[in-house]
């Protein structure tokens, strides 16, 4: 017997960025306003006017390589990454710029002060599914959606990069008088290890003034902590004639809220298929195949990628997957048993306000998000990692004891037998100090008209943590969706070309200062 439905949503669920306004506890730093210099304004009309197509061929030759990072294959033996700085190095000297190749960081100069500006950004990205897009995600896609830049990396952040060359070279071309020089860095490593970044700064003098251009408009100064939950259900072969789960997957990397997830149900019926189908058509946002042939049914859930720090810009398809699945009290056979945790712990918030105490958050910060990313099926168990971003307010040591009661608290309870791997729980950063703040406001406000610009705190984690007075300024703008980490990752040319006016102006007006 073969039955098959697919049930199509009505709609996608999506939200803007969320940013607050600083508060005074934050921020030390004024934000008065001020105005931006005719060299800035004339050399970023400049560069407009003369490289926007240059611009996007300089990011069709980036977005060609595969720079994903590979286990156990470092810099020097990963060819995409080498091929990858081969070409960077090709374009810096072909703009007359400066290159040095230092292994996990690419250096891009122009000038010889003594005094330096720098500009962060990285070079590698994230894993894609090559099916789930219209042509490669390593092609840049000018065509399929008019007025879109679509490939890997075109947001997260081989786009910034083109632009900020860019905006060097328009500066270089105007022939101006710089009282610092100004370093673009390119690391190789931010999505996946940030070692090798944190040994380069020890050996190494760093611009006494940094710019990451790896989040958001108009100036970040807070970012959450990135964290790591790890619980795993072992299996277990427990024959019975009622229905039980006997699988269940989904998730493709930790920083992605997950669009796909599987479930199979053995010993199932069209008694259950269609009160499953009926459940099914509540939803918003997420769809649902689902399939029965002989007593085994098989369901997938899609729902909608994003960066795990905008977990409400996506679907994860995970809790959604296991709510449809919670009107029943499945087996505790490993899969059923994280089906029913997820159910009881995690739910379809956003916050983890089900898991115990561990729910907080900061008046300027925002909540900690919690949010299941990817499961991993190993032979005898079925691990879960669930990725935390959190602000400031509670220890690690709080958070970490507050984890281990509500795991322990539902065993307890349920007679199960969840095991805690290592969690990983990384610090919030607050950038307090950063003298140029008010100057990146006053280019942010100029060429977007928005007027009383405040700094903002983000999700996301930058490497803006590890360089002294660093703040992020784009490339993304307030109440847009990122892209970046999703399989859909893009730029509007709009937005190509406001970047390049902003970062060019922001280089003088620091680089003149």
């Amino acid at each position: 017997m073969l039955k098959k439905l697919t049930l199509l949503s009505a709609s996608i669920i999506t939200s803007g960025l969320m940013s607050l306004t600083l508060s005074t506890e934050v921020n030390a730093t004024s934000t008065k306003s001020t105005q931006i210099s005719y060299s800035a304004k004339s050399t970023a009309d400049y560069a407009v006017a003369t490289y926007q197509q240059a611009m996007v061929d300089s990011l069709r030759e980036l977005v060609k390589h595969n720079t994903v990072a590979e286990d156990g294959v470092s810099i020097d033996d990963n060819r995409a990454h080498v091929a990858f700085k081969a070409e960077l190095k090709k374009q810096a000297q072909a703009l007359g710029l400066d290159y040095l190749d230092d292994g996990y960081v690419v250096v891009i100069g122009l000038g010889d002060q003594k005094k330096r500006v720098g500009i962060i950004t990285h070079g590698d990205v994230q894993p894609v599914n090559p099916k789930k897009w219209q042509k490669s995600p390593f092609e840049l896609d000018t065509t399929t959606e008019p007025g879109r830049l679509i490939g890997r990396g075109t947001e997260d952040d081989k786009g910034p990069i083109s632009t900020a060359l860019y905006a060097m070279k328009a500066i270089k071309d105007k022939k101006l008088t710089l009282n610092k020089r100004i370093e673009l860095y390119v690391y190789m490593a931010e999505e996946s290890d940030w070692e090798p970044l944190k040994a380069y700064i020890k050996t190494h003098d760093l611009p006494q003034t940094n710019i990451t251009i790896d989040a958001e408009y108009p100036v970040v100064t807070a970012e959450k902590g990135y964290g790591t939950v790890k619980l795993v259900f072992n299996k277990h072969d427990k024959p019975t004639i009622s229905p039980y789960i006997s699988e269940f997957s989904g998730g493709f990397f930790g920083s992605q809220i997950p669009e796909d997830a599987s479930a199979t149900i053995e010993n199932a019926n069209i008694v259950l298929l269609q009160r499953l189908m009926r459940k099914a058509r509540s939803y918003q946002g997420v769809s649902f195949d689902l399939e029965l042939k002989d007593s085994t049914l098989t369901i997938n859930a899609l729902g909608k990628s994003a960066h795990s720090s905008k977990p409400d810009e996506g679907v994860n398809a995970i809790p959604y997957l296991a709510d449809l699945l919670s009107s029943t009290r499945w087996e505790n056979n490993g899969p059923g048993t994280l089906v029913n945790f997820i159910n009881d712990n995690i739910g379809l918030g956003l916050e983890g306000k089900k898991f115990g105490n561990i729910a907080y958050q900061d008046d300027f910060m925002g909540a900690m998000t919690f949010s299941p990313t990817v499961i991993k099926q190993h032979e005898n168990n079925i691990e879960l990692n669930i990725n935390l971003r959190r602000p400031q307010g509670k220890s690690k040591q709080q958070l970490n004891d507050e984890i281990h009661q509500a795991v322990q608290s539902w065993n307890n309870k349920f007679d199960a037998e969840v095991i805690e791997l290592e969690h990983y729980i990384g610090d919030p950063f607050v950038q307090k100090d950063a003298p140029h703040i008010d100057t990146l406001l006053a280019v942010f406000s100029h060429f977007t008209g928005i007027k009383d610009a405040k700094p903002i705190a983000i999700g996301g984690g930058t490497n803006s943590r590890l360089f002294p007075n660093a703040v992020s300024f784009g490339p993304s703008m307030p109440n847009n969706e990122y892209t970046g980490h999703s399989e859909h990752e893009f730029i509007t040319m709009e937005q190509f070309i406001l970047n390049l006016k902003m970062y060019t102006a922001a280089l003088v007006e620091l680089a003149q200062k």
